[in-house]
């Protein structure tokens, strides 16, 4: 477990405490239930920004607290644990670091500050199909304009800011788009964790580049990976610590079942496998913050051990809980939706375990 200066244990502490009083998954519950379009509740996300949580890895000199990317991973962590449905990944950690680490200074002037108020969301636009693949990019930018189509943008539906990926004169690269322009197009989603996302086309929309082309792209997913992991980390912790809490009050052939020697073995392996995926999440935020040469395959490191790692504890949970787990009524299948949709999210584990193995000349 990474050691904590007194501003992050106190930046944690306060988002563990926000989140169980005013973001407990009977919010993400109630906020699923009355069908919101934007996949996470206004409100919560407006006190979110007033705590600076949408600033934490702005630099000072544009509104935010400059604490780096372990700092926000902390918040990010906590607010998994709850499933808190928010645009804290896609805007104060996606959008910012693409405009930090490519932004000129009147990009950053302009958007900086409004992102660390909470006052815009921003979404990153990557995918054109059913798998990520920054690869493939049909999408043109010509003429200071933005031609093709993005799948499955996470926040896509509520971004104020677009930051997509296109083939420009100089290869791919990565370009801001006003999601109000009338060439951009959004057709709502529904996600299986009932998450914001939208398919966006777009029509000669236009756009400005950041400079760093590809070298930027793969930063910025770079960042939006550890993020994910971050959270869940949270949630695969929460889901462990909730079905350990029943293996020792639920009864069955006249004891409670965590005296099951089978289901202690089975305990015993998520918590070990939850301490190795820490240690690989934490080192690839740390890594990050370092601006180290091996961020890449931290990350996808982390990514692989946290999926293969988030997808055991969520069907144990169900599993575990027997009957109830299966139900609606129960938590238990909102973590195991939330862990398929961030497997999913910026690679999956085959894709991560690929490019690791081929950062590492396999």
């Amino acid at each position: 477990m990474a050691v904590l200066n007194e501003e992050q244990s106190m930046l944690r502490d306060a988002a563990k405490s926000w989140v169980q009083e005013k973001s407990p998954v009977t919010a993400f519950r109630k906020m699923r239930d009355s069908g919101v379009e934007l996949g996470y509740d206004a409100a919560a996300w407006n006190e979110m920004a007033e705590m600076g949580w949408a600033g934490v890895i702005i630099p000072e000199e544009y509104g935010g607290s400059n604490f780096g990317y372990l700092s926000l991973g902390l918040i990010l962590e906590e607010t998994g644990r709850t499933l808190t449905a928010s645009p804290l990944l896609a805007t104060g950690l996606t959008a910012a670091s693409a405009l930090i680490l490519g932004g000129s200074d009147a990009q950053k002037s302009e958007w900086l500050p409004k992102i660390a108020a909470g006052e815009v969301v921003g979404a990153l636009a990557v995918d054109e199909g059913p798998h990520h693949n920054p690869d493939k990019v049909e999408t043109k930018f010509e003429g200071g304009k933005i031609t093709g189509k993005k799948a499955f943008v996470l926040e896509g539906l509520a971004a104020d800011l677009l930051i997509v990926s296109a083939k420009g004169s100089d290869g791919i690269g990565l370009y801001l788009v006003k999601a109000d322009d009338a060439g951009v197009k959004r057709t709502r989603l529904q996600l299986a964790d009932s998450r914001g996302a939208a398919n966006i086309e777009f029509s000669g929309a236009a756009a400005e580049p950041l400079s760093g082309g590809r070298d930027l792209l793969e930063k910025v997913l770079d960042r939006a990976r550890a993020g994910v992991c971050a959270e869940m980390l949270g949630a695969a912790v929460q889901a462990f610590e909730t079905t350990l809490d029943y293996l020792k009050v639920r009864v069955q052939f006249g004891q409670v079942i965590g005296s099951f020697q089978a289901l202690q073995h089975r305990a015993a392996k998520m918590f070990t496998d939850l301490e190795l995926a820490r240690s690989a999440v934490e080192a690839a935020l740390t890594a990050i913050d370092n601006d180290s040469p091996d961020v890449p395959e931290l990350v996808s490191l982390a990514k692989a051990k946290m999926g293969d790692t988030f997808h055991l504890v969520s069907n144990e949970m169900v599993q575990m809980h027997g009957g109830i787990g299966m139900t609606d009524a129960h938590d238990a299948g909102f973590y195991l939706k939330r862990a398929r949709a961030c497997e999913a999210a910026y690679g999956s584990q085959s894709f991560h375990r690929d490019r690791y193995a081929r950062i590492q000349g396999y």
